[in-house]
């Protein structure tokens, strides 16, 4: 496993900075999408005369498209090559928003979610991808914190601009808004990405497929139906999930066997970065969007705020990330991960706090700065933790690794939801005045500080400081990280 660059520290050269632009105009679509939909679906279902349960699929069907195409991104990558597979996913992710617009029946609608979704199942670990390997190893945490704005702005933004539209206009705007950006993505795509070799004939590993994506499908729809009456008891729940580790776990023993010839080459886990980042990118999934199913809800049903109102109220936590986030990619590259990772996980328990101890009559300039510190705490653990997850690894790895940890945090978010959306749903059965419905939710955002203090000792089994080529090491392990002992 051989690594990429001599020295971390060093600045990426002003074309990665151009590659990274251009792919973060069509991945703000895809991040974007997903939380602006998830905030109108009882408008929709309204809209489109049918039932909530029939409508979710809106969601649900999206969340699977990306649970199959996810792990096929690495091999169609070393096929069609990077500039080619991306035009090709955002012309598919165009062509889903284009036609989910014009959708004229909740059928049709997650028909062309479902299109949606197979283009953004690709797009998204490809990012990484894309960047990654343009950067070379060079200033991996201050390329990751542009990489990351989508991800961390999403569930933050989403909402807001979802509000906004199902406020002041019709319901085909919330996929209208995508096309823009799809649009200029494409021409900036095609003029600017570095062109691709010829295309090349790599066996797919069919055997892997029909494990990996099944499994991640099974697992994903099984959270997915975790928050109804019966939460992980239910059999729409427990067989997907069973069924789903049990495939995962057969890709597992199969990838080990067949290593670089796999669909995703797990082996990789044995690199401490990638393995230790993984984990905690698993954390931090539940600790963002877990705590996303919370928020609005908590605003909505016990303060009574509309759907804009409780959006708006999440903006201090996106200020927050972004005021972190370029702060927490220049010192990854100089401190580690390590030390960022722990800081933040503790800001953001700190930063959750005030909701495990808040009622309906709290005030909302203490909710505004505990929302604020949430998000330094955010950015200052998902920038470090998604660049370290890079270091050490050779050019032909990226793609494997990128899958690896798009996989980490797809499923920690999912799990994160799902155990949330049970606490809750078992906190609010018996509740029968706004006191007890308080009650409900401080129960429910005690389970997130829980999680996030777990965060704060699972870190100390990152990587320490990032090795400089100043420190006396050869070019071939400076960019990777010493172990704590070290």
């Amino acid at each position: 496993m051989s690594q990429q660059s001599s020295n971390p520290d060093q600045s990426a050269d002003p074309a990665v900075w151009r590659t990274v632009w251009v792919v973060l105009v069509g991945a703000l679509a895809v991040v974007f999408d997903t939380t602006i939909v998830a905030v109108a679906l009882h408008t929709l279902a309204d809209q489109l005369h049918t039932s909530v349960a029939t409508i979710q699929w809106v969601s649900t069907g999206y969340l699977l498209a990306l649970g199959v195409t996810v792990p096929i991104a690495g091999w169609a990558q070393r096929v069609l090559g990077a500039k080619r597979l991306w035009l090709l996913a955002l012309g598919i992710f165009l062509m889903g928003s284009i036609l989910s617009s014009l959708a004229w029946s909740a059928s049709a609608l997650i028909v062309f979610r479902i299109v949606q979704g197979i283009g953004g199942g690709i797009m998204l670990p490809l990012m990484a991808t894309i960047v990654m390997q343009a950067a070379g190893g060079a200033g991996l945490g201050r390329v990751m914190s542009a990489v990351s704005l989508p991800a961390v702005l999403g569930p933050i933004l989403g909402p807001v601009i979802g509000g906004a539209i199902l406020a002041h206009l019709h319901w085909s705007w919330l996929f209208w808004v995508n096309v823009p950006f799809c649009v200029v993505g494409l021409g900036l795509a095609a003029a600017l990405l570095p062109a691709d070799g010829p295309v090349r004939r790599v066996p797919l590993d069919v055997v892997g497929v029909f494990l990996l994506s099944p499994g991640l499908v099974g697992i994903l729809w099984g959270l997915s139906n975790a928050g109804r009456p019966g939460a992980f008891g239910r059999t729409d729940v427990l067989w997907p999930v069973v069924v789903g580790v049990l495939l995962l776990g057969g890709f597992v023993g199969w990838a080990l066997r067949r290593r670089a010839r796999a669909l995703v080459d797990v082996a990789l886990l044995r690199h401490r970065p990638l393995a230790s980042s993984s984990a905690l990118l698993f954390l931090s999934g539940i600790a963002l969007y877990g705590a996303m199913l919370l928020l609005p809800l908590y605003f909505q049903q016990l303060r009574g705020m509309t759907v804009l109102g409780a959006g708006a109220m999440l903006i201090p936590q996106g200020i927050g990330t972004l005021l972190s986030r370029s702060i927490a990619g220049r010192l990854s590259d100089t401190i580690g991960s390590r030390p960022l990772a722990l800081a933040g996980f503790a800001v953001v328990a700190i930063g959750t706090l005030p909701f495990a101890l808040a009622d309906q009559h709290t005030g909302e300039v203490w909710l505004t700065v505990a929302l604020l510190l949430r998000g330094l705490g955010l950015g200052a653990v998902t920038v470090p933790l998604m660049a370290l997850a890079f270091r050490g690894l050779a050019r032909n790895d990226i793609p494997d690794a990128s899958v690896i940890s798009r996989i980490a945090t797809q499923v920690g978010g999912a799990f994160g939801t799902a155990v949330l959306a049970v606490v809750l749903e078992g906190a609010l059965t018996h509740a029968r005045s706004s006191t007890m419905v308080a009650a409900a939710f401080r129960e429910s955002f005690w389970w997130c500080v829980v999680f996030a203090v777990l965060g704060v000792g699972l870190s100390f089994l990152l990587p320490g400081r990032p090795v400089s080529a100043d420190d006396g090491e050869s070019s071939s392990t400076a960019i990777s990280e010493q172990s704590p002992t070290s």
